[in-house]
C-alpha cells in the first residue's frame, strides 16, 4: 500500500521542522492499520492518512525554496585595474569594454570601488568613472561599491550622484563604505580630520536626506540631487554597517572578496534586525567574492597567480600594477603569508565552470544572499572576458538589450 511519504521525503520534512506532524502521522497510521487489519475500516484509514500526510506538492515546494544560482542576479565589482605596462587611460578603456560585455551577458550591476594611492587601482575618482562607463553602456546599472563617505562631504556626494542620475536615469547605484580605502598617511591627505569616520551614521542620513524628496524650505539643498532617490546601499567587512543597514532599512553588501571573517555573522545580524522602510520592504543582501573561471582548473589556477600577487603586495605593503601570471611554484611566499592569503581568499572560486558552479552553489546555500557580485583579478583582458562569459549563464541574467 502506498503511504505517500518515502523515507527520503520524511527526512526532508524532518529537516524542515515537520517532526511533530510526521510523528502524529506515524502514530495515526499504526492505529489505522490495526483498525484496517481487525475491522477492514479502509475509509477510516484513508481519512487519517490524508489528514497527516505531508502532500508531495508541499514537500516539493519546500525543497524548491532552496535558492539556486539561476534564481539570483550576478554583478561585477571593478577597480579599473592597472596592469603592468598599462596606463590609467588604458585601464579606463578596459573597464568600459568589460562593462559593455557584462551588459550583453546579462549582469545586473557594474560597480567601481574608491581606493587611493594604489598603483594597481585607477578608480579613485569613482563618480567620474561611473559617468564614463554609464555613458558607454545602455541599460546595465552602474554605481559605486563604494564611495568611502568619511572622505567626502555628504552634500558633494549627493550633488555628484544627483548629476549622474539626471544623466542616466534609473541606472545609478550609490554604495557607501566607512573605511578609508587607503593607508593612514593618505587618509590624512584626504580627510584632514581622522574623526570623520565616527560621524558615518549621521553622514549617511544627511546624504539620504539630500537625495530625498524636494524640500524648498530646506536651507541646504543638493541641486542636482534632491528628488533623485538614488538607491543607497551600505557596504561593510564587519558587523557595523550590517547593523546600521538593518536599522535604516537599506540594502547591504559584504566585502567577502578581501575580508571574509565576519560574513556569516554580518548577514545574520542584518536579516535578524532588519526594519522595513520606505526604501526596502524586506532585507536584501549581496556578497562580493572572487571568481576566476577558465576551461580547466589548471588554467584557472594559473590565471589566479596574478591575483595571488596582488594580495601578497597588500600583505607586504609592496603594491604594484597587476602582474602577469607565473608558475605558482615561483611565488616567493613564506608559510605565514600563505596562511594569511588562504584566509583572505576564503571565498574565492577558481576553476572550470563545473568547479566554480559547485563552489558558488555551496556558497549560496550557506549564505542565502539575494545577489552575488564578483571581482576577478585577471591580467589578460581576453581571459577576463572569457571568465565572465563562463560565469554568466550560471545566474539569472538580465535583459539589458
Amino acid at each position: 500500500m502506498d503511504f505517500a511519504l518515502s523515507s527520503q521525503e520524511i527526512m526532508q520534512a524532518f529537516q524542515r521542522r515537520a517532526y511533530r506532524r510526521i510523528c502524529a502521522f506515524l502514530s495515526a497510521l499504526f492505529t489505522a492499520r490495526r483498525w484496517q487489519m481487525r475491522s477492514g475500516f479502509q475509509a477510516q484509514f484513508e481519512r487519517i492518512k490524508n489528514r497527516y500526510v505531508v502532500p508531495a506538492s508541499l514537500l516539493q515546494q519546500r525543497i524548491l525554496m532552496q535558492k539556486r544560482l539561476s534564481d539570483i542576479p550576478v554583478s561585477v565589482l571593478d577597480l579599473a585595474t592597472i596592469a603592468q605596462g598599462q596606463t590609467p587611460a588604458g585601464a579606463f578603456k578596459r573597464s568600459l569594454e568589460l562593462a559593455q560585455q557584462a551588459e550583453g551577458l546579462g549582469f545586473l550591476r557594474y560597480w567601481f570601488a574608491e581606493h587611493h594611492n594604489m598603483e594597481s587601482v585607477a578608480s579613485a575618482a569613482t563618480s567620474v568613472l561611473i559617468g564614463y562607463v554609464a555613458g558607454g553602456t545602455k541599460n546595465i546599472r552602474v554605481g559605486a561599491g563604494g564611495i568611502m563617505l568619511p572622505n567626502h562631504a555628504p552634500l558633494v556626494i549627493a550633488e555628484q550622484f544627483g548629476t549622474l542620475e539626471a544623466l542616466y536615469p534609473h541606472r545609478i547605484d550609490l554604495g557607501l563604505g566607512r573605511a578609508p580605502g587607503t593607508d593612514g598617511l593618505t587618509v590624512m591627505a584626504l580627510r584632514r580630520n581622522l574623526q570623520s569616520a565616527d560621524n558615518f551614521p549621521s553622514d549617511v542620513m544627511e546624504l539620504i536626506t539630500y537625495l530625498g524628496p524636494r524640500d524648498e524650505a530646506a536651507r541646504v539643498r543638493a541641486i542636482p540631487g534632491e528628488g533623485s532617490e538614488v538607491p543607497v546601499w551600505l557596504l561593510g567587512s564587519s558587523t557595523y554597517s550590517a547593523q546600521l543597514a538593518a536599522h535604516l532599512g537599506l540594502p547591504f553588501a559584504f566585502a567577502a572578496h578581501f575580508a571574509p571573517t565576519y560574513l556569516e555573522e554580518a548577514l545574520a545580524l542584518y536579516k535578524q534586525n532588519f526594519q522595513p522602510s520606505q526604501y526596502l520592504p524586506q532585507p536584501y543582501a549581496m556578497a562580493c567574492i572572487n571568481v576566476i573561471a577558465a576551461d580547466t582548473d589548471e588554467e584557472a589556477r594559473h590565471l589566479a597567480t596574478s591575483f595571488y600577487q596582488v594580495f601578497l603586495g597588500l600583505i607586504r605593503n609592496n603594491r604594484k600594477p597587476l602582474q602577469p601570471p607565473v608558475d605558482e611554484a615561483l611565488l616567493d611566499w613564506n608559510e605565514a603569508e600563505r596562511l594569511t592569503l588562504q584566509q583572505m581568499m576564503k571565498y574565492s572560486f577558481i576553476g572550470s565552470v563545473d568547479t566554480v558552479q559547485k563552489g558558488l552553489q555551496s556558497f549560496l546555500d550557506k549564505t542565502d544572499v539575494n545577489e552575488i557580485m564578483i571581482a576577478s583579478h585577471i591580467y589578460d583582458l581576453e581571459a577576463k572576458k572569457k571568465s565572465y562569459r563562463l560565469v554568466a549563464p550560471l545566474f539569472n541574467r538580465q535583459t539589458n538589450g
